[in-house]
């Protein structure tokens, strides 16, 4: 039986086509070649207020324009999200996107003091594909991925998405059609196991 995969399309641009939008779409034909139901999420189409003080962030209503991306999320066992890095980390609207949705009340619960947050986004899993004009490897090694790693653990798995595993794309302007491809069938074959 396939799994319930919902696929965040974190590219802020939504006037043109870039290679996250190639990657998602060909991850989403693998989820249908492998017997899974996919969702996604457009970020860029979103109309996303940003939270501007810890009183809106902890009790502040939930915009109304992402009410469907929070359906999807919580339908879904697994994750997928795709970004290009920007300046070191996610772009701006994205991480707006995730403070608006992963916030006390949606994605967790506040206990008494000195106790864990209860995690109401458990029992899935994600995976986070980040493209980059730099050698993966510079990003990985030279910067230990801080970026990406502070996703993981203090969105991702503080909510309760585990396990995440990630697909680092550098080098995008310096790909050639080759290559292009090899990463667009990676995706594909990803989608179709559901991973």
């Amino acid at each position: 039986m396939g799994k319930r995969i919902t696929i965040i399309q974190g590219h802020p641009d939504g006037q043109a086509r870039h290679f996250c939008h190639a990657l998602a779409d060909e991850y989403a034909k693998g989820c249908e070649d492998g017997g899974h139901t996919v969702r996604r999420i457009e970020v860029a189409t979103l109309d996303i207020p940003f939270l501007r003080t810890k009183e809106q962030f902890e009790r502040g209503p939930l915009p109304d324009s992402i009410s469907t991306a929070l359906e999807a999320i919580r339908w879904a066992e697994h994750l997928v999200i795709f970004y290009p890095l920007w300046l070191g980390s996610m772009p701006a609207l994205l991480k707006a996107f995730f403070e608006q949705l992963f916030r006390p009340g949606v994605a967790f619960e506040y206990h008494t003091e000195g106790t864990k947050a209860k995690k109401l986004f458990a029992g899935k899993s994600a995976r986070v594909v980040v493209t980059m004009g730099m050698p993966a490897w510079v990003y990985r090694w030279w910067y230990c991925a801080h970026s990406l790693k502070s996703l993981r653990r203090n969105i991702l798995q503080f909510c309760g998405i585990r396990p995440t595993k990630t697909t680092l794309i550098g080098n995008i302007e310096n790909m050639n059609e080759h290559q292009r491809a090899g990463r667009l069938d990676e995706m594909r074959g990803l989608g179709e196991i559901g991973q």
